[in-house]
């Protein structure tokens, strides 16, 4: 389990990958972005997620190269995540995404590339793309985005490579129960997007009673049982208090009693599309 933020998980590919990292999902291009990412950076974070659908990619890569010098880092202490678009899916089409993404970003290679939907008729041409960049050495990792297990099973039927991380909505009112399951199984490791439940839960009993007992805020209770779970984060945030905030779970432990309550605040409730039933 995570001890500290730089701690790492070992994917099935032999790469290490932080437990948790910055989420830049609907940050707009600009100051407010680039100061995000180089406080993050200045904190300790070593992983950032973006996409090219967030059409934030060139700011995340200022931010990258100017943090980069200011505090004295190599590339290869960095893990940059992006994902290829659903206009995109596609063997060639994705190819090509991938080549735009890196010279938005300002970078020779990604750590980790995911397909960012299961787009049906689309998505397994996209993992041989996603296999052809990883076997020629021009990306780290390569993953998914929002598969269900039908989706996964689909493509590892037929793939040389298993997907080496599945990134999802997560969190206590959607806890993926199942899907977690069948990716431990599979040695896919889970990542969990909007975290928080973009701030829906910040009020939730159960879990106000829990940041109580702890002397933490909610968001650092619900942060804890992703770790706790074994699940990377990657909590969104623009203002650096709270970047240095979220990222204080690694001085206090839930429970088993505490990671029972909160496993059992599950609904099934989602605030973003679901994979089964959105029109792409």
């Amino acid at each position: 389990m995570a001890l500290h933020l730089q701690d790492t998980t070992r994917l099935n590919s032999g790469v290490n990958m932080p437990w948790f990292g910055l989420g830049v999902f609907q940050v707009e291009e600009g100051a407010e972005l680039i100061q995000a990412v180089k406080s993050a950076i200045a904190y300790g974070y070593r992983s950032v997620d973006t996409a090219a659908i967030y059409q934030n990619e060139r700011g995340v890569g200022q931010a990258v190269a100017e943090a980069l010098a200011e505090n004295q880092l190599a590339r290869e202490d960095l893990f940059i995540t992006s994902k290829v678009w659903n206009a995109d899916l596609g063997y060639e089409a994705t190819l090509a995404a991938y080549d735009a993404s890196l010279e938005k970003l300002g970078l020779d290679y990604l750590d980790l590339y995911l397909i960012h939907w299961p787009v049906q008729g689309k998505y397994k041409d996209a993992w041989r793309a996603l296999e052809t960049l990883y076997t020629s050495g021009r990306v780290k990792a390569i993953g998914v985005s929002n598969f269900q297990i039908h989706h996964l099973e689909d493509v590892i039927r037929d793939a040389k490579i298993t997907p080496m991380v599945n990134q999802v909505e997560l969190h206590p009112y959607l806890s993926q129960r199942e899907l977690r399951r069948f990716c431990k199984e599979q040695g896919i490791q889970i990542e969990a997007w909007s975290p928080l439940m973009q701030g829906q839960l910040l009020d939730q009993p159960v879990l106000k009673e829990i940041a109580a007992a702890h002397g933490k805020s909610v968001a650092q209770v619900i942060l804890r049982w992703d770790l706790q779970h074994g699940i990377v984060t990657i909590p969104k945030s623009t203002k650096e208090h709270r970047i240095i905030e979220n990222a204080s779970v690694f001085d206090f432990e839930l429970s088993t009693g505490d990671m029972e309550r909160i496993d059992g605040l599950n609904q099934d409730k989602r605030t973003g599309p679901d994979p089964d039933h959105f029109d792409f």
